[in-house]
């Protein structure tokens, strides 16, 4: 199984590749959830600062009386939540996906929890800057009560952006994990749910937050005399910036999560359409593109098992058999047909038999037939039969031809001088005719097999039996050189005409060109080897 490419596997070089050592990956894994919980946190510190000294800056937090808040409080909680968040958090996380740090096989349980380890992380987020909006506001509105809806609304505002941020950058460096646990089978129907939740953070704190915290703002100066239309101005510029920079974070962020399995689909899709029905996409997304990626895993393996049963029935059948019966719907019966047949069956395959073992009888077989086959096909033939040590070849059905009768006597010829060539301990004699036959399904409606039948298949056997004499020369029926190319009835010499067995008009018979003094004309009747007729 192959997937598009190393670097993509889960959406981004930074997460690494699927063919990973668990070393490697705990050690990434590790430090991403670490940078993106610090990020996330100084992020939402950064926000807070710039809101509380800038944005809204009355009432005022760098009065001389607040300094123990503003220089040991503030300090000595972040310093403190950036620690606990950090050890508990990242610890706690880590703790419960040793399975996949070990790439072991997940429970259910562990493969659930391991879909709602962003949550868990952002969830102690939303604890530690509660913790923090209660305490920063008891510490200032002790001091002086006016800061307190200022300091809910900026630490609130605050901590929902340090929130969605850390969800989503956690969600992105817990990939890998996400992997192996929808791997692992895990069904999991709330998960569904998640591709909503992204698109709503990006919406709340893009937009939403924003706008409560500038219609806060209003309400708030409308209350307070003191304040000015500049400090409006410069509170709703400020809370205008910070929604424009979280906001474009917020949707770079959740767009990324949508295109990269999107891409990795769409990337293994190119692959599918040219050719390679062996790739495979990581399916990381617990979402609903997570299932657009197992659908197109899933399809693929249907594409494959179909291109497997495409060519195996191909190679039962013949592949344009196999062509015909896909492309419409298969039934009894056949048509007229005018086509060239070339029956060839192997000289003394009884005593062969006899003297080697079957091993190597299957093995000189299996080379014969596949001169047959690669001669047969280059002109365009159909092998319609295995019939034990003897192959019946058609052209002009399925397939239609121009010239039949011209491709199935070259056909005869090349096969000749083949197996003298390639395999010089086995001899065959060749015949070959032409004529109206019926070609169609012949058998049972729940078992069928495509066939010709009709008077030149019986002739093109027996003619085989006539080449026995010198299998050096193939032979072939009058009408069959009648009905070939000049060039093509050049190459073979009229030898005699013979009433073949079973047969009760003679039949023109012509040999390739070739030393005449090898056959001896005469009846065949019984004469010839009647063990291999078919």
């Amino acid at each position: 199984m192959k997937f598009p490419g190393q670097e993509s596997d889960f959406g981004s070089a930074l997460l690494g590749s699927a063919t990973d050592t668990p070393r490697r990956r705990r050690i990434r894994i590790q430090l991403l959830i670490t940078v993106s919980v610090l990020t996330a946190n100084a992020i939402g510190a950064g926000i807070a600062i710039l809101l509380v000294v800038v944005g809204i800056p009355e009432p005022s937090v760098l009065g001389p009386e607040l300094w123990w808040v503003n220089y040991i409080a503030v300090p000595v909680y972040v310093a403190a939540a950036f620690g606990f968040g950090w050890a508990f958090g990242t610890s706690r996380v880590l703790g419960h996906l040793q399975w996949a740090l070990r790439d072991e096989q997940p429970t259910p349980e562990q493969a659930r929890w391991a879909l709602r380890a962003p949550w868990v992380l952002t969830r102690m987020q939303m604890l530690l800057w509660f913790i923090a909006g209660v305490f920063f506001t008891l510490c200032y509105g002790i001091l002086d009560p006016g800061l307190i809806p200022k300091i809910a609304l900026v630490v609130g505002l605050s901590g929902a952006v340090v929130c969605a941020i850390s969800y989503l950058l956690v969600e992105f460096a817990l990939r890998p994990v996400a992997a192996q646990a929808l791997e692992a089978g895990y069904p999991g129907t709330k998960r569904r749910s998640r591709l909503r939740t992204r698109a709503t953070l990006s919406w709340v704190l893009g937009s939403g937050i924003p706008i409560v915290g500038t219609m806060l703002v209003a309400f708030f100066s409308v209350l307070r005399d003191t304040t000015t239309k500049t400090d409006v101005f410069v509170a709703v510029m400020v809370l205008g910036v910070i929604g424009l920079f979280t906001g474009l974070l917020l949707n770079y962020l959740s767009i990324s999560a949508i295109k990269a399995p999107v891409g990795s689909v769409r990337r293994a899709m190119t692959k599918v359409s040219g050719g390679d029905n062996d790739v495979r996409v990581v399916v990381y997304d617990g979402t609903e593109l997570g299932d657009l990626q197992r659908g197109f895993n899933l399809m693929v393996t249907g594409l494959g098992e179909r291109e497997r049963m495409r060519d195996l029935f191909g190679r039962h059948v013949g592949r344009d058999v196999a062509e015909a019966a896909l492309a419409q719907n298969p039934e009894l019966g056949g048509t007229e047909r005018f086509v060239a047949i070339v029956f060839i069956d192997v000289i003394g395959s009884t005593a062969i038999a006899a003297s080697r073992p079957p091993n190597e009888v299957v093995t000189l077989l299996n080379k014969f037939f596949a001169v047959v086959v690669s001669a047969v096909e280059s002109h365009s033939g159909l092998v319609n039969k295995f019939q034990g040590d003897a192959v019946l070849a058609a052209f002009g059905a399925p397939l239609e031809l121009d010239d039949p009768a011209t491709a199935a006597l070259s056909t005869a010829r090349e096969i000749s001088v083949r197996l003298a060539g390639e395999i010089p301990e086995l001899a065959a004699g060749i015949g070959v005719a032409y004529g109206s036959v019926v070609a169609g399904n012949v058998g049972a409606i729940q078992r069928f097999e495509y066939t010709v039948i009709g008077d030149a298949v019986n002739e093109a056997a027996r003619l085989s039996e006539y080449a026995k004499q010198d299998p050096s020369r193939p032979v072939a029926s009058g009408r069959a050189i009648a009905s070939a190319t000049d060039d093509e009835a050049a190459q073979w010499v009229r030898f005699e005409s013979a009433l073949l067995r079973g047969r009760s008009e003679e039949t023109e018979i012509y040999a390739a060109v070739a030393d005449t003094d090898h056959l001896t004309s005469r009846e065949t009747g019984d004469e010839v080897n009647q063990g291999s007729a078919r």
